[in-house]
């Protein structure tokens, strides 16, 4: 049982509470309109909408997807941006290196990388670049090929997931997680036991549906950790979105194939500008595959009948930023060239962004830091707010002071349970604050 903490701390919730009340009153507003105020307003010519999942394949091209910028607001978090555009943590946090994870600048420019070149696989079935963390499900129909592309966390390197031809054998709608001998020996040394089996609900980590591969223990799922998609993560299956696996699972035939690569130098061309997309520094790769995509841009040079600028190639080796660039030396002259970056308007609202639940009176919460600074603090908070399933988190100052306070809890056990998960995932010495009705 942990120590009750002191009253000074459920004072504090309490002050903020009224706080906020008192604002709301005075100002007039709905707590909505002052969370989302925008300090840097886009100009009126950005776009509204952009692709991100669905898009038309022509013949002889193997680039998808535009690039696009979009201007960070007060409270982001690129895991939160990353979800809405259909991208994993892999691909914006390489596509902007720098840039905070979970409590980027507002106002901040980033570029979200959501243009893909496609593996060197036939078009078919499902394609899965372990290299880039993404899938790629193919349709025919008739003379036009569709591409449905989606990010997944993937196996650690511990447990990786394995490559090769296999296919679906069977699907199941909130499927019931038996949990494996490795995995549960894992959890009793971290002294977080599991059950034999975890059945439908919040706390199974298949989510709500699952392929099961022909590879024996393989799947295909959802999850109930959304942030750990573009993440070595998972105990070797494909790992995605929740939105995205109802999607994959409704569009997937049993049968369906399934063919999990590595391919972490991808190359192709698109309205004749050749491309090329590197995930990892060439300076960490295997000499054999620099040699093989070097073969390969040599031989669309002499295809197309046009040069290659070479020293970008090597800069986009060496940067490894996972972005498709345009390495043709002809397109300014052609007027083809690389389609534009576009501009992105803020969305009012961010997809499966946490909502943090009001202060209640007569709530148990958690102390889970104390900090001295209000980065780190909202930063702990941040990383708190996107476990799965989810743990409520925010900062309150006390004097110079930043305390990261978890809850609202309706009761002392769903209190006990953050504080345990805090412990175990986080590594975070939780204190239990007990309400006033309750002393």
């Amino acid at each position: 049982m942990c120590r009750i903490l002191e009253k000074t701390i459920l004072s504090d919730i309490l002050r903020h509470l009224v706080l906020l009340i008192l604002i709301l009153v005075l100002s007039g507003c709905a707590p909505r309109r002052i969370l989302n105020a925008n300090p840097h307003p886009f100009p009126s010519s950005p776009a509204e909408k952009i692709e991100r999942n669905k898009f038309s394949v022509d013949k002889g091209d193997d680039v998808i997807g535009r690039l696009a910028f979009l201007r960070l607001e007060k409270g982001d978090t690129l895991p939160d941006i990353a979800r809405h555009f259909g991208l994993g943590i892999n691909q914006i946090s390489s596509a902007n290196p720098g840039a905070d994870l979970w409590v980027p600048a507002a106002g901040e420019r980033i570029l979200l990388p959501m243009s893909f070149i496609l593996p060197d696989h036939p078009r078919t079935g499902i394609v899965i670049n372990l290299a880039s963390m993404r899938l790629f499900q193919f349709k025919e129909n008739g003379k036009s090929v569709s591409v449905h592309t989606y990010p997944v966390g993937i196996g650690s390197a511990e447990r990786p997931t394995p490559r090769g031809q296999m296919h679906v054998s069977r699907k199941m709608f909130r499927p019931t997680w038996y949990v494996p001998a490795s995995i549960a020996e894992d959890h009793r040394k971290k002294g977080d036991p599991l059950p034999a089996k975890v059945p439908p609900g919040p706390d199974n980590p298949l989510g709500e549906y699952a392929l099961y591969l022909d590879e024996p223990t393989y799947l295909i799922h959802g999850t109930n950790k959304p942030a750990s998609i573009g993440l070595n993560a998972t105990n070797g299956c494909i790992r995605l979105y929740p939105e995205d696996v109802k999607k994959l699972y409704d569009e997937t035939p049993v049968d369906t194939p399934v063919n999990i690569m590595r391919q972490a130098y991808l190359t192709g061309q698109r309205n004749g500008v050749i491309y090329l997309e590197a995930h990892g520094s060439s300076g960490d790769s295997d000499a054999i595959e620099l040699k093989t995509i070097y073969a390969k841009l040599r031989a669309m040079e002499k295809k197309l009948a046009h040069r290659i600028d070479w020293k970008k190639v090597e800069n986009v080796l060496a940067e490894g930023k996972g972005i498709p660039v345009a390495v043709s030396r002809f397109q300014q002259k052609s007027g083809t060239g690389a389609e534009r970056v576009i501009e992105l308007r803020h969305p009012g609202r961010l997809y499966g962004r946490p909502e943090i639940p009001e202060l209640k009176m007569d709530a148990w919460y958690v102390l889970a830091a104390e900090m001295g600074d209000k980065t780190d603090a909202e930063r702990a908070a941040a990383i708190i707010n996107h476990q799965g399933p989810p743990i409520p988190a925010r900062v309150l100052p006390k004097g110079n002071r930043y305390r990261v306070i978890a809850g609202p809890f309706e009761n002392l056990g769903t209190a006990e349970l953050a504080v345990r998960r805090l412990k175990t995932d986080l590594e975070m010495e939780g204190i239990l604050i007990e309400p006033p009705s309750k002393r």
